[in-house]
């Protein structure tokens, strides 16, 4: 059965138009146009989808040269008794000792010239991938793992063909090996690539914090070792090292997207073999590089305001150093956004400039009346705030720097009047839908910044999710969330369970979770009305990446900090 939808599915993907990536939902219905044809239950139709998956891309993985791929193979192939590999930070450290599988792939593999990783979910994946030492992944990984890793594959864009296990119980299994050895030494070149893809953007975003952060922004006080670490080259260098490492770099990611959107879409199929970037203006690299520095000056005095703990997996500048230290490198951080912008003066011309230098302006503003109103009503008795209100907060704190790094992109192409009423409106849903999807991941906890499930619950703070409890709570509901937030005789881990069985009996989440479809239907309604077709195409990817749950898909710019977007085998 395995061989036969095999089949049918390089066949059903001959006809597929490859020029873009597909998303999760139009794969699904491709996966029941097959199932239909032959005749076969639903029950099928996650292997039919990731099999379409493959034979979209193969022809797209066989033209990677093979020290341009990765091979991705998951422990349980591992013999679970007896096996002497240890594991460290790149996954299991596998010799050929003949006891198993994985060494035949991994000694040929990296024979041909693979990077090859023997582990599930590691982070180095994604370091790999973004650095851009990877353009093409073959993984293995049991069924349930590829079904819900392809939303995560799609928006990465990266050629993948994936091998499904023959069972998911993590130990001693197996698959059809064939079909590893059809692709793994296979090499067949493409003059240019097939299907476009925002990973080229995705990895210049990066790339601008990497490898040309210092020549972007020179140091000026910590550029010698005969003053590094001296009390005058203090704040630079904090600053530069909070600027430069760290987040998702979502935001100059969307400036320079949109900067190409504008321009006709040129890098969405580029190819950068030689690591020498895409080659878009340094103005448009410095803008985008201010867009970060405003974020992370907001991030450091947010933390200070909420005594958050973590940020980015570390601690906070305000707890690693002191308050008045980091409001002191916020302050720096605004300073540089400004200085950068008014760099790109000379190539943009003094009308752009001021005019994206008034639109951060504002966005900072804005920002500031945002987190105003929410320390306001966090002196305020906690129950006071409506859905509405927390909603307005959102959409004063979150939608500016989109709107921000939207318009300061599209700004640097050339006109944007005709779009002067869509930036705003669509980077108002995007934001708002963005800060509820974040409430409902404050729930599930962090890793990488806040680490505490229902940190912002727990501190009184006005989320919509404690209005919307509020609202719907009837008067025994409401006297225990009032209870369950007053209480400090009881651990974290206990109000936060109480919390949350209150907010599940009122509704709370199902609630966000139709404000957030909300938000996603306004935004797409937006880039429906767009005529220029690589705009709309970014409106909808990032409609695409910001507005789809943790679970189903991955924030859109990996970087070797945040994993966040697993590969095929990765979950």
């Amino acid at each position: 059965m395995r061989e036969r939808i095999k089949v049918e599915a390089e066949r059903f993907a001959e006809n597929l138009d490859r020029s873009r990536p597909f998303d999760g939902g139009q794969l699904e219905v491709w996966g029941r146009e097959l199932l239909e044809q032959m005749e076969l239950p639903e029950k099928f139709l996650g292997f039919a989808a990731v099999l379409i998956g493959n034979f979209f891309w193969k022809r797209q993985f066989v033209a990677v040269p093979f020290e341009r791929r990765m091979l991705l193979l998951p422990h349980c192939l591992k013999h679970a008794e007896g096996c002497p590999a240890e594991y460290d930070e790149f996954g299991l450290d596998c010799d050929k000792c003949g006891a198993c599988s994985i060494a035949d792939y991994k000694v040929r593999a990296e024979q041909l010239g693979y990077k090859v990783l023997v582990a599930e979910g590691s982070p180095v994946v994604l370091k790999i991938i973004v650095s851009g030492h990877v353009d093409g992944i073959l993984g293995v990984a049991c069924l349930n793992v590829l079904e819900k890793a392809i939303d995560k594959v799609l928006i990465a864009g990266v050629p993948s063909y994936a091998i499904p296990l023959h069972s998911g119980d993590c130990k001693n299994t197996s698959l059809d090996e064939s079909w590893v050895w059809d692709v793994l030494e296979k090499y067949e070149p493409l003059p240019e690539p097939v299907t476009s893809s925002y990973l080229p953007l995705i990895r210049e975003s990066n790339r601008l914090f990497e490898k040309d952060f210092q020549r972007l922004l020179p140091p000026v006080r910590s550029k010698g070792p005969e003053v590094s670490g001296g009390p005058l080259a203090k704040t630079e260098e904090i600053a530069y090292d909070w600027l430069s490492r760290g987040g998702k770099r979502f935001r100059p990611f969307i400036t320079l997207a949109a900067y190409d959107a504008m321009t006709g879409g040129e890098n969405l199929k580029a190819v950068d073999r030689n690591g020498d970037g895409l080659g878009l203006p340094d103005s448009v690299c410095r803008v985008a590089m201010a867009i970060e520095a405003f974020h992370k000056a907001s991030l450091v005095h947010d933390d200070i305001q909420d005594d958050d703990l973590f940020r980015y997996g570390r601690e906070t500048l305000h707890r690693r150093y002191d308050p008045g230290m980091a409001i002191n490198v916020g302050d720096y951080l605004i300073g540089i956004g400004y200085q950068l912008v008014h760099s790109a003066r000379q190539e943009a011309g003094a009308e752009v400039t001021c005019d994206v230098i008034d639109r951060m302006a504002t966005a900072h503003i804005r920002l500031c009346d945002g987190q105003g109103a929410e320390m306001a009503w966090h002196e305020q008795d906690v129950e006071s705030i409506t859905p509405l209100e927390a909603l307005q907060i959102y959409a004063l704190k979150t939608a500016p720097a989109f709107e921000a790094a939207l318009y300061a992109g599209m700004r640097m192409a050339g006109d944007v009047s005709p779009y002067a009423e869509m930036i705003p409106a669509f980077s108002r849903h995007l934001g708002v839908g963005f800060q509820v999807l974040n409430d409902l991941k404050d729930w599930q906890g962090d890793a990488n910044n806040k680490l505490v499930a229902g940190q912002d619950l727990l501190a009184g703070r006005p989320t919509v999710m404690l209005a919307l409890a509020f609202q719907a709570a009837d008067d025994a509901q409401r006297e225990q969330l009032r209870n369950a937030m007053a209480d400090e005789g009881l651990d974290d881990d206990a109000r936060q369970a109480r919390l949350k069985r209150l907010m599940s009996d009122c509704g709370v989440f199902e609630q966000a979770e139709a404000l957030v479809d909300k938000a996603r239907v306004r935004a797409e309604s937006l880039a429906d009305e767009i005529d220029v077709e690589p705009l709309r195409r970014l409106l909808y990817f990032l409609v695409d990446t910001v507005l789809t749950p943790e679970d189903e898909a991955a924030t859109p710019v990996p970087t070797p900090e945040d994993v966040l977007l697993s590969l095929p085998v990765a979950q």
